[in-house]
């Protein structure tokens, strides 16, 4: 058998550790082309079912029609690289792999034939790896959850894979998925820079640098593996990073905002600390619940210390903000007008930084990240920024009225003045 150095890039030696440890579940896999990121699952999950006498596998793609040329030709090459071909059978039909010493299998299915997965079963041990190639192409994590309860079970350690180039919108799922944080989720992402010249050739080399030349964008999406967005994207400056409580403690010139639940629609509570100095927003606290009461609400707010802080609501709801004043807290309606939504979007975009804390604010940072124009079906935008999913956006512009109103003040002074 090779040096593991000699078949795995030097960017997946520790994520190879962590695997060999147990350290995690599920294991995103993301970057551009050439990174080897189906080469090192493919070989993890060759080594791993020889080490491990119970351990089977399921390999899906979401068309099964593409599972032949990609991800069993993977695995046999995973296989010949090891120097272990002699130990595994190769059946086209049905395809599987099977480890002759024990029985082992590996299952190939597609996500086209739901009752194909939900039937999968292994006469020994259990199916303890499962990798999902080209992620994306799923419908969302709803259909990738309901296949892994289907497979998950019988077994004490499960190793989940998911490879893919992420696509281009922040909005897509994949790309959102991923910021949510788990304990039992590693996300890791590789580029072809970080594998050996020799293995890729000097021709895939060349082909990526023409490109970073003459296209720069295509290049970040396509060999860096980067969201560039399609174009609509509306905060270009949002920045996802943890807050520390020392940080929130040194922290002077807090503003909240409240956008009041309406039907489906979520309570959305903020509050936020604004740098003006740097022009950087800090967001690092948030509650946003459906079907939440006012009086719940103002509960959950007087937990977290806040009960006198000084919050700027949605005018829309004057009852609610009655209610929030009878319960002794300081609150106003925000100052809408015709154009205020225009004006607390394009301040937003103005600051050098919108930084969210995505453990503390997940909502708040989905909803900022995911945040885009409207495609009008001829390559271009639809007028407007969008009403929905927007929740929390409405609460940071609230909480940001004043900010808002002192530079929209500043802009009308210089058209008056011909400036």
């Amino acid at each position: 058998m090779p040096r593991l150095t000699d078949i795995i890039a030097p960017s997946f030696y520790n994520l190879h550790y962590d695997i060999e440890d147990g350290i995690y579940t599920h294991y995103w896999l993301k970057g551009g082309r050439g990174s080897t990121k189906s080469s090192f699952i493919s070989v993890e999950i060759i080594l791993g079912m020889m080490r491990h006498s119970d351990a089977n596998s399921v390999i899906i793609r979401k068309v099964g029609l593409y599972l032949k040329d990609s991800v069993y030709e993977q695995l046999v090459w995973a296989i010949d690289r090891l120097g272990v071909s002699h130990l595994w059978k190769q059946k086209l039909s049905p395809l599987e792999l099977i480890y002759i010493p024990t029985g082992q299998r590996i299952l190939f299915r597609g996500a086209d034939k739901p009752a194909k997965l939900k039937s999968t079963k292994v006469s020994k041990g259990y199916i303890r790896y499962i990798w999902y190639e080209e992620a994306a192409e799923f419908n969302g994590m709803e259909e990738i959850r309901t296949i892994n309860q289907s497979l998950m079970r019988g077994g004490i350690k499960f190793d989940v894979f998911y490879s893919y180039n992420p696509p281009k919108s922040q909005r897509n799922w994949v790309n959102t998925e991923i910021l949510k944080k788990q304990g039992n989720r590693c996300v890791h992402h590789s580029t072809y820079l970080d594998v050996p010249r020799d293995w890729l050739g000097d021709n895939f080399f060349r082909e990526a640098e023409y490109l970073k030349k003459s296209n720069a964008e295509a290049y970040a999406h396509e060999y860096l593996g980067k969201v560039t967005g399609t174009g609509g994207t509306v905060f270009a400056n949002v920045k996802l990073k943890s807050v520390s409580d020392e940080e929130i403690n040194a922290f002077d010139k807090i503003k909240r905002g409240i956008d009041f639940g309406f039907a489906a629609d979520p309570f959305v509570y903020v509050v936020s600390h604004y740098d003006s100095k740097h022009k950087r927003l800090y967001i690092f606290d948030e509650i946003y619940k459906v079907g939440l009461s006012n009086a719940r609400a103002a509960e959950l707010i007087n937990e977290r210390g806040q009960y006198s802080q000084y919050i700027i609501c949605d005018s829309a709801e004057p009852k609610s903000i009655n209610d929030f004043r009878q319960l002794g807290f300081r609150v106003r309606g925000a100052k809408k007008g015709p154009d205020s939504i225009e004006y607390g979007i394009k301040f937003l975009q103005s600051l050098n930084e919108i930084i969210i804390d995505n453990i503390r604010c997940p909502k708040t940072a989905e909803e900022f990240y995911n945040y885009e124009l409207e495609p009008d079906g001829n390559d271009g935008f639809k007028d407007g920024y969008p009403d929905k999913n927007n929740h929390s956006i409405d609460a940071v512009r609230y909480a940001m009225e004043d900010e808002i109103s002192n530079r929209k003040a500043r802009i009308i002074n210089r058209k008056d003045l011909g400036l």
